[in-house]
């Protein structure tokens, strides 16, 4: 496999190429690898509960694990296994957790009902700066490219639209009492899709200023459980991933299938990512297996083989591109 940059290097991100590939689940471990052999090169602990969710730092030097009323900060860079930041008093599942482009400040969803904006860079302390009450348990939450409305997606199916600058909100409804399980905004801000609890994806344009959802298409993705949907960096793809044991790529230009990718003992496909040159995508799956995929030629071109049991997230990164 190559890849855009830096994936005939070391695989760490405290060097030059700074690429990294982390995955997590439910075997209390979080795996960094060298995406271009497969080499896990450390295995992180986290002992408190599954991984729920992974994003690395926009700097690319940490990786953010949220999990059972827990959101943990591990340094990719150091040879330490253990966390060095952790955000306390949190409660039920945190689900989702990003990063503003900056760094400047995270934000995460969770079970509580809640969506919330940390302070990373307050130590050790937990330092929460905003908090978004929504009706239900939040599944999703996604922040728009121009960095001023956060995406809020809940199990009653709604998705709320919270403005930054205002603090107000509108709301969306694709479907009713469709749980919503991912969102995800194209990297030019444009698009917007969401997926749900019966397999189905909902598209929208983003137009105007703020942002404001225009009806776009309906994809009825997966027969059952959609788990989640991320677009490609040059926005020409979206992946759906599904309980079908089945991770799809949609065209962004007419919305057609591109790509159905399957593996004997995938079972669940509960992450994906794509590669910086959108040429490979990243799966994690129940079977205990991350893999890479040739988008194109719809090949299997590498399997991550280390954990014990279901891989439920996973993220990457390639800092040099």
């Amino acid at each position: 496999m190559r890849m855009k940059t830096g994936m005939a290097g070391d695989g760490s991100t405290g060097g030059g190429s700074q690429v990294a590939l982390v995955t997590g689940g439910y075997d209390h471990t979080i795996k960094l690898w060298q995406a271009h052999s497969g080499v896990c090169l450390r295995t992180m602990q986290h002992p408190d509960s599954q991984v729920n969710a992974l994003e690395i730092t926009p700097n690319g030097q940490m990786v953010a694990a949220c999990g059972y009323q827990h959101i943990r900060m591990y340094d990719l860079a150091s040879a330490n296994p253990d966390p060095v930041m952790n955000f306390e008093g949190v409660t039920k599942n945190v689900t989702r957790v990003g990063f503003q482009q900056d760094g400047k400040w995270m934000y995460t969803g969770g079970e509580d009902c809640t969506a919330k904006i940390w302070d990373p860079r307050a130590g050790r302390q937990l330092q929460c700066q905003g908090i978004f009450q929504v009706p239900a348990p939040v599944n999703a939450v996604v922040l728009h490219p121009d960095q001023t409305q956060i995406m809020v997606g809940d199990q009653s199916g709604i998705i709320h639209m919270w403005d930054l600058r205002t603090d107000q909100n509108e709301q969306l409804i694709p479907e009713a009492e469709a749980s919503i399980q991912d969102i995800a905004i194209d990297p030019e801000g444009k698009l917007m899709a969401a997926v749900n609890n019966k397999g189905n994806c909902y598209i929208w344009s983003l137009c105007g200023e703020p942002p404001r959802p225009v009806p776009r298409k309906h994809i009825q993705a997966h027969k059952k459980y959609a788990l989640r949907c991320k677009f490609s960096l040059d926005s020409t793809m979206l992946v759906t991933t599904s309980g079908d044991c089945s991770a799809k790529v949609w065209r962004t230009s007419d919305w057609s299938l591109l790509r159905e990718l399957r593996h004997d003992s995938q079972r669940w496909v509960w992450d994906a990512a794509f590669s910086v040159d959108s040429r490979y995508l990243f799966t994690g799956s129940s079977d205990s297996y991350a893999r890479l995929w040739d988008v194109e030629k719809g090949t299997l071109e590498r399997e991550y083989c280390g954990h014990q049991k279901p891989i439920t997230a996973l993220a990457f990164r390639d800092q040099a591109a």
